[in-house]
């Protein structure tokens, strides 16, 4: 007689429900969900912010949040993860399966060095010799594309980019070679060059070394272009579940379908901000800006010859981020600037909103030499400015709710009408950006990371500012919700009339929204101009390549770029591999 031996899937979930106990009542947040990773597999589960996709894989390691209570069961190579305990979950993070975060900011440690917290998971797992893990470590931090590993191994995380702390965690989680890699928006901080390598970068992970994958994300172009199978998740229930082709070319239900129509593509235009109305607090006292033609003023933003220089002071180089960037903002005037990581495009933002010093050039705004400003001229001039930064975790007060977040500028700022103003104002914005009323009295840890994104806008329009930087304002959301902040985003720019510097890797977001677009390379300013012009016309190498590498949310398009673009990759080195 002959026994057949069945392995294991990688992941097998079954039925699994979360129910969460928060001050203001339960939160269904998982309800009976089931799902399947089989081996050598590229799974996606998609949704809206707050779907619960996020929470299903985090389910998968354990890593549920307080006050949690589960049901089913969720089988992690046969093992059932939600009644093993603490030992054998500590056995089986890293080297079973592991986590690539969905922000980067909040799961590296500002504190160390990144090869020590690459090589922290080394050390856990067994590897005693220093030289060994650091090998590993410079070929982990080689293999995700940053530059000078063997240097920039010992530099902190916030001595890099967004989209390169995000590199830095998918190498701490590929230094074990696990068998399962949970990919929570590993793509969120990164434009569109480095997203495709790091696509690729996973899809050998799985070609390669036998790794499966689950992979969560917003991004259905990075779906079309690396899912073998997807799962659609709404408001904790599984709606559809299908293979990748057949889930795109004939979607059955109807959120399916919403979520696809709703995506974003390259070639659309300008549609954003034709649907909504937006409401101002009439005893706050804001007074919205005219919509200004670009000669009838001055410049809101006047950049000529900028140069931006970090210095250490610990002996090292001085780090050159921008370089001869020259570009004007007119009233009423949307400039988007694109970019790779690093390029400097958050560097400049800041630097407009008088964050970051300057080391020569010149940078004016509404008039003003903002290096020459100080005390209440700059407290004055900052109240016309709002910000909306890249992460939105690492940007709140974790000790205030979302009402007090939203009203904090209002508070600083001394606007007229007290806290009940400022109460009625936030419950405005929070409608604004779609947010249930209820969530006011949340603290920002309690929202998923798009929902933190949401709250970030509202923040940075509460005082309806002549002039919004926002910094990857659509990075953290879901193609449909991102389209309503889209529309929400341009009405309230067209009836506010404030000038706006919208810094994006989504080129299909910034051709929605801008006038122009400028895009930058290492620093500097390579191509500038209208933006039907620079997207579909462009006339620099640099561009033309940034817009090549855009993923089409179409499998079989994404198929065909794969096998023109040949099988390049970077070279990966595991563990064992290094010695």
């Amino acid at each position: 007689m002959t026994t057949h031996t069945t392995e294991p899937l990688p992941i097998r979930i079954e039925r699994l429900t979360l129910d969460i106990d928060t001050p203001q009542g339960t939160v269904h947040a998982v309800t009976g969900v089931s799902l399947e990773l089989r081996p050598r597999e590229i799974l996606a589960v998609v949704g809206e912010s707050g779907s619960g996709k996020t929470l299903t894989a985090r389910a998968v390691l354990g890593l549920l949040p307080p006050r949690t209570t589960t049901g089913g069961a969720v089988l992690l190579s046969g093992t059932d993860v939600l009644t093993a305990d603490a030992k054998s979950l500590r056995a089986m993070r890293g080297s079973e399966a592991a986590m690539i975060f969905q922000e980067p900011s909040t799961a590296l440690n500002p504190v160390f060095r990144v090869g020590w917290q690459i090589e922290e998971g080394l050390r856990a797992h067994g590897m005693s010799r220093k030289a060994e893990r650091r090998r590993v470590a410079i070929d982990m931090l080689r293999a995700v594309g940053i530059p000078d590993p063997e240097v920039r191994i010992d530099h902190y995380p916030h001595q890099f980019s967004g989209g390169q702390k995000q590199r830095i965690v998918i190498a701490m989680a590929l230094a074990l070679r696990p068998e399962v890699i949970i990919a929570d928006e590993p793509t969120t901080a990164l434009d569109v060059t480095v997203q495709a390598e790091i696509l690729q970068l996973l899809r050998e992970c799985r070609d390669r070394f036998g790794a499966s994958i689950l992979l969560i994300t917003h991004n259905m172009g990075v779906v079309a272009d690396l899912a073998d199978r997807v799962a659609v998740m709404y408001r904790g229930d599984l709606v559809e579940e299908a293979p990748v082709e057949e889930l795109f070319r004939a979607p059955r239900e109807t959120y399916t379908q919403e979520l696809l129509a709703a995506v974003p593509r390259l070639g659309s235009g300008r549609q954003a901000g034709e649907r909504t109305e937006v409401r101002v607090a009439e005893d706050l006292e804001i007074a919205p800006g005219e919509p200004a033609a670009a000669d009838a003023s001055p410049a809101t933003v006047r950049v000529a010859d900028l140069d931006i220089v970090y210095r250490s002071g610990f002996g090292t180089d001085p780090v050159h981020a921008v370089r001869s960037v020259s570009l004007d903002i007119a009233p009423g005037e949307v400039v988007g600037l694109v970019g790779e990581s690093g390029s400097g495009k958050s560097t400049i933002g800041r630097a407009i909103g008088g964050l970051e010093p300057i080391a020569s050039g010149t940078l004016e705004v509404f008039g003003e030499d903002l290096r020459k400003l100080r005390g209440r001229r700059l407290r004055d001039l900052r109240r016309r400015i709002g910000f909306v930064f890249q992460d939105p975790a690492a940007s709140f007060n974790s000790f205030m709710t979302v009402e007090e977040c939203i009203a904090e500028p209002m508070g600083i700022h001394r606007l007229p009408g007290g806290k009940a103003a400022y109460r009625r104002r936030a419950a405005e914005l929070l409608d604004a950006v779609e947010l249930p009323a209820s969530y006011a009295h949340r603290y920002p840890f309690e929202l998923s990371g798009g929902q933190r994104q949401r709250v970030g806008l509202a923040r940075a329009l509460a005082l309806s500012p002549e002039l919004v930087i926002a910094d990857e304002p659509t990075s953290a959301l879901d193609v449909s919700v991102q389209a309503r902040v889209l529309d929400l985003f341009g009405a309230l720019q067209r009836e506010l009339g404030f000038a706006s510097l919208f810094i994006s890797h989504d080129l299909a977001v910034v051709e929605m929204l801008a006038d122009r677009v400028g895009v930058l390379c290492q620093g500097e300013l390579v191509e500038l101009g209208e933006t039907e012009a620079v997207l579909h016309a462009p006339r620099h190498p640099y561009t033309q390549r940034l817009i090549a590498a855009v993923p089409v949310p179409d499998p079989e398009i994404q198929r065909l770029r794969r096998e023109q673009a040949g099988s390049a990759t970077s070279p990966i080195l595991m563990p064992e591999e290094a010695r």
